[in-house]
């Protein structure tokens, strides 16, 4: 696969797996394979296989991207959820969760989930400009107001976030 032989690395691995049916780690090579080549119904199919046996954090989380790329957000927002509730430590997970509710279009739930991780994520001006719209689309225009406020120390020459805070003065 590392040499661009897409069709042979395929093969390889349905080898290796017709060979050995129960190997959870050629199955989960293989899924990520077919989550790296854009075949995320064939990833979607082995992740949700290799749940039914093996509780993994990594393969919640894949199996909410596979979702995510077909456009299945409520399903990639439950995946996302299983993932973060066994790795709540981890602030990308939490980030992760609030960019599939965004897509969701839950916009409460994932203010939440990137308020949080941008406690611990604090200078993401990505992170913080999603929480700040997040804001916006369920009308807390003061909290948003203090999100543009952060990004704004962090890039202070970022004229459209100035923009933004002239806007919402005037609000």
């Amino acid at each position: 696969f590392a040499q661009g032989r897409v069709e042979e690395a395929e093969r390889l691995y349905i080898q290796s797996l017709t060979a050995s049916p129960e190997s959870y780690d050629v199955k989960a090579q293989l899924a990520k394979f077919y989550l790296q080549t854009g075949r995320e119904q064939k990833a979607e199919a082995l992740y949700r296989d290799l749940l039914t046996t093996c509780d993994d954090v990594s393969y919640h989380a894949n199996l909410g991207l596979a979702y995510y790329k077909q456009g299945k957000y409520k399903e990639s927002c439950v995946s996302y959820h299983a993932a973060y509730t066994k790795d709540e430590k981890n602030p990308e997970r939490c980030a992760t969760l609030g960019r599939a509710y965004i897509a969701a279009r839950r916009f409460n739930d994932a203010a939440e989930c990137l308020e949080k991780a941008c406690e611990r994520l604090s200078r993401d001006t990505k992170l913080l400009h999603l929480l700040a719209e997040c804001y916006l689309q369920v009308e807390l225009a003061e909290k948003a107001q203090e999100t543009y406020k952060r990004i704004n120390k962090l890039e202070p020459y970022n004229e459209d976030v100035k923009e933004k805070l002239l806007t919402l003065a005037k609000a």
